[in-house]
C-alpha cells in the first residue's frame, strides 16, 4: 500500500466525475501497475499516472458517484495487472492520415480531423453510443436525409474566431485565414483518459500566421451517452500584438448538432442554459456558465453540453447559441449581442504574452435536466477535495 486517498463530495453531489490530485511517491514505484482501492465497498477502480517534471505524481480517476457532503477513502496500491486490465480505456490511434481516432470504453466516440486539406480542425463524428451520432454530418458527408447545408464551415465540435488582426478565421468564405496543426506535443491513451497536447498556426489567407495555439484535449472514460472531454485553448501572441475583433462570428468552442436537434423544427431539439433561459430569445448573446443543445436522434433524446471554466477571461461567457443547430462560446461578441455596435469589447493580447480558456463538453442522454448538466457543470468548476496521506515507514 502506498498511501491514503480521502475525497470530500463537498456541496455538490458527484456523478461520473473526473478527479485529479497530485502526491508524492518512490521514484521506482512502476506507475502503469497502480489501482485504487475503495475501502467503502472493497473494490478496485481503474487509476491513471504519470510523473511531472518536479518528480511528483498526478492521478487521474472517475468518481461514479457520491451524495454531497459524503467522504470515501481509496488505498493506492500495486497490483501485476495495473488497471489497464480492469476496464477498456481511451485509446488514440491514426486511422487515416490527418485523422485521429478516439476509442472510449472500446467504441468509437469521436475522431479528430486535422490533415492538411482542413481548413480549421474538428471532432467529427461525435457519437453519444454507437450508431447515435450528435453532429451534422454535411458536408462532410452529402445527401444525408433531412440535413440542412447552410454554413458549411460548421463542423462538427471545433475551434474559430472571426477577426483575428482583422482575419475572417470563422468562416470559409473569399480571403479566409486558416487554422493549421503544426504538430503534436503530447499523445497518449489509458484507462480513465486519453488524449493529446497539439501546437496549432492561426494565419491569414496566405498562410502567414498572426498567431499560434496550444490546444489539449482530453476525453475521459465515462459511459456511452455520458462522455466528457475537456478541451482548453491557450493563443499565443508570439507573432506581435494580437487583436480579436468584437464580433458575434466565432465560438473558441463551438458545436454543430445533428439537423433533427434543432431548434427550429417543429417537433425539434431545446436550448437551455446555466441560468434558466430557454430556447433561442433567452439564450443567444446571453451569459451563461454553460449552454446545452438537446434533441430527438434516431429513436432518443440526447444533448450536447458546453461548459465555460470559472478562470476563463470574461466569465460567464456569451453564447452564440441559434435554432439551426449551432451553439458557441463566444465572449468577444459584446456589441452584437447587446446591440449596440459603439459598446465594442475588442480584446487584446500583448506581444509575447499568452492568455488560456478552458472548457468542458457533455454528451448525454436526454435534456439538460435528466442528462444531469448543472451536476456537471460543478464537477468542473468546483471538483471534489482529494487530501493524501503517506503510509508509515518503518
Amino acid at each position: 500500500m502506498l498511501g491514503t486517498l480521502t475525497l470530500n463530495a463537498g456541496w455538490h453531489d458527484r456523478k461520473g466525475c473526473p478527479v485529479k490530485t497530485t502526491v508524492s511517491l518512490p521514484d521506482d514505484v512502476d506507475l502503469t501497475k497502480l489501482v485504487l482501492w475503495n475501502l467503502s465497498d472493497g473494490k478496485a477502480v481503474p487509476l491513471q499516472a504519470w510523473r511531472t517534471d518536479d518528480g511528483d505524481v498526478e492521478l487521474a480517476w472517475i468518481l461514479d458517484g457520491l451524495e454531497a457532503e459524503e467522504t470515501v477513502a481509496y488505498e493506492i496500491r500495486e497490483s501485476d495487472a495495473g488497471s489497464a486490465a480492469l476496464v477498456d480505456g481511451v485509446e488514440l490511434e491514426e486511422s487515416a492520415p490527418g485523422k485521429l481516432r478516439i476509442n472510449v470504453g472500446g467504441t468509437h466516440f469521436t475522431t479528430y480531423n486535422y490533415g492538411a486539406d482542413v481548413v480549421r480542425p474538428y471532432l467529427y463524428p461525435v457519437m453519444a453510443e454507437p450508431g447515435v451520432g450528435v453532429t451534422r454530418n454535411w458536408p462532410m458527408i452529402d445527401g444525408v436525409a433531412g440535413e440542412t447545408n447552410d454554413h458549411p464551415h460548421h463542423k462538427g465540435i471545433y475551434t474559430a474566431q472571426d477577426q483575428i488582426n482583422g482575419v475572417n478565421n470563422w468562416g470559409e468564405n473569399e480571403g479566409h485565414g486558416w487554422i493549421i496543426q503544426k504538430e503534436f506535443t503530447r499523445l497518449y491513451s489509458g484507462p480513465v483518459a486519453g488524449g493529446f497536447t497539439a501546437e496549432l498556426e492561426w494565419t491569414d489567407v496566405d498562410k502567414v500566421a498572426n498567431m499560434t495555439e496550444t490546444r489539449r484535449i482530453t476525453f475521459y472514460n465515462t459511459p456511452t451517452g455520458e462522455r466528457v472531454f475537456d478541451w482548453d485553448v491557450t493563443l499565443h501572441a508570439s507573432e506581435g500584438e494580437v487583436t480579436i475583433g468584437d464580433t458575434k462570428e466565432g465560438g473558441l468552442l463551438t458545436a454543430r448538432v445533428a439537423s433533427s436537434m434543432d431548434a427550429g423544427n417543429e417537433n425539434g431539439g431545446w436550448i437551455e442554459n446555466g441560468v434558466g433561459g430557454k430556447q433561442e430569445p433567452e439564450t443567444w448573446g446571453k451569459r451563461a456558465p454553460w449552454c446545452d443543445y438537446s434533441g430527438p436522434v434516431g429513436e432518443g433524446w440526447y444533448g450536447i453540453a458546453l461548459m465555460d471554466h470559472p478562470d476563463n477571461p470574461r466569465h460567464p461567457t456569451f453564447w452564440h447559441v441559434r435554432n439551426y443547430g449551432l451553439m458557441g462560446a463566444n465572449c468577444f461578441g459584446h456589441s452584437d449581442f447587446v446591440g449596440n455596435p459603439e459598446d465594442r469589447w475588442d480584446f487584446v493580447i500583448p506581444a509575447g504574452e499568452s492568455v488560456t480558456w478552458k472548457y468542458r463538453g457533455l454528451i448525454h442522454k436526454g435534456d439538460a435536466s435528466t442528462g444531469d448538466v448543472g451536476l456537471h457543470y460543478h464537477a468542473f468548476a468546483s471538483p471534489p477535495e482529494v487530501s493524501f496521506k503517506a503510509p508509515r515507514r518503518r
